[in-house]
C-alpha cells in the first residue's frame, strides 16, 4: 500500500517558501521556510514531518510486539528528535532519538526494554533510515 504526500516550493532556497499536505486530509497546505527549517522560525518543516512519523510508528510497533509477548500496555508515549547535519557534502537525518514511556502493569521492566529495542529496530521508519537511531525508555510498570 503507497501512502502519498506533496510538497510544492516557490522561489529560490533561502527566500522561498512551500506547502506540504497528505493525500488523505489528515493536513493540508502545511507552510515551509528555510527558516523553519534551517534556523529557529517557528513552523513545520520536513525533518519535524518524519520525527512525527518515526514516534507513531516506534509506539504502534512496541505496543504491538509487547503484546505479542503477553504482556498488556495501556499506552505508549513516545516523543522523536530528528536531527539535520552535514553527509558526505549534504545534508542528511543523522540521528533520531526516540524518548518513550511505556506503562505495562506487572511487566518485567528488563523485559519491556528488550522488546523496546526490538520494536526500535525493526518499525518501518526505523528500517528506512540510515542514521543513527537511539532509544530513551522509562518503563511504568
Amino acid at each position: 500500500m503507497a501512502r502519498k504526500a506533496s510538497a510544492e516550493w516557490y522561489g529560490d532556497l533561502r527566500s522561498g517558501k512551500g506547502t506540504m499536505s497528505g493525500s488523505s486530509g489528515a493536513f493540508s497546505d502545511l507552510a515551509f521556510t528555510f527558516r523553519t527549517r534551517f534556523e529557529d522560525e517557528p513552523g513545520t518543516n520536513p525533518e519535524e514531518l518524519v520525527a512525527a512519523a518515526h514516534a507513531g510508528c516506534f509506539s504502534m510497533a512496541f505496543s504491538n510486539e509487547l503484546a505479542s509477548a503477553g504482556l498488556n500496555p495501556t499506552s505508549v508515549k513516545t516523543t522523536a528528535a530528528a536531527s539535520l547535519g552535514p553527509v558526505d557534502g549534504g545534508n542528511a537525518i543523522t540521528r533520531i532519538e526516540l524518548t518513550s514511556v511505556a506503562h505495562v502493569p506487572g511487566a518485567d521492566e528488563a523485559k519491556v526494554r528488550e522488546i523496546g529495542e526490538s520494536a526500535k529496530a525493526g518499525c518501518p521508519i526505523s528500517r528506512s533510515l540510515t542514521g543513527d537511531i537511539t532509544l530513551n525508555l522509562t518503563v511504568e510498570t
